[in-house]
């Protein structure tokens, strides 16, 4: 038990990690593309695009289709402006739910002072949409959202975790946390110097696919977290 590490903020991906929307942000992803000509697997969109800002997701989607990168931008643009209306009309009536016992984490992560940071490579407009839906609230149910919208570089830059440190007031990131369901949320969490990097399986990426970002924990469940990291109550 006391091997454990002294961990002080945990970040939390949304999407597929701690909420559960069906994937129909990368079926909205899949079908935009798709509207250029194209016949991505939603597999492939998942692979390649789970966990990014989404127009960069499009270009590394699209980036094997193209070889006139002039060509490629103008198409992802047009495709991330299609994924911005299909998604509008897809939120209307979704209904989303958060994976067993994130809520019961969160509490328990926040009564031992350990604070429950929520990031996503989605814009602030579509992550708060999401957190509506939920009744979630910042500094009740968690401490802090960071978006794609907050940074210059998003994952895998270790940007959106800097963001959270500095808001947090956490200086040391041995002490920080990171678990998502995507490849490049490992690589955010080991570019940034996180003492804890967790793949969950519950969302974009499988735990083979996983495992080639080399994470410190492959889990199942959120819950599983607790099993890592020093909790005195």
């Amino acid at each position: 038990m006391n091997n454990k590490p002294e961990i002080n903020m945990v970040i939390f991906d949304m999407a597929g990690t701690t909420v559960n929307e069906n994937n129909v942000v990368y079926k909205s992803l899949q079908n935009a593309i798709n509207n250029l000509g194209h016949n991505f697997s939603l597999d492939t969109v998942l692979l390649n695009g789970g966990g990014k800002e989404k127009l960069q997701a499009i270009k590394d989607i699209l980036k094997p289709a193209y070889s006139s990168q002039e060509e490629l931008k103008k198409d992802a643009q047009v495709a991330f402006e299609e994924f911005l209306k299909i998604l509008k009309k897809a939120y209307t009536d979704l209904e989303v739910s958060t994976y067993e016992g994130t809520e019961s984490l969160f509490k328990d992560l926040r009564s031992n002072h350990i604070k429950v940071v929520l990031n996503t490579g989605y814009n602030e407009k579509t992550a708060t949409s999401l957190l509506d839906k939920l009744q979630w609230k910042e500094g009740e149910t968690y401490d802090l959202l960071v978006t794609a919208d907050d940074v210059q570089n998003s994952r895998p830059a270790p940007d959106m975790i800097f963001v959270a440190m500095e808001k947090m007031g956490i200086d040391d990131a041995n002490k920080v946390a990171k678990i998502g369901d995507s490849i490049v949320d490992i690589e955010e969490g080991k570019s940034a110097g996180c003492g804890l990097t967790f793949g969950v399986t519950t969302g974009a990426q499988t735990a083979s696919q996983l495992e080639t970002g080399h994470p410190d924990y492959i889990i199942d469940s959120l819950l599983e977290i607790k099993n890592y990291i020093s909790l005195k109550n």
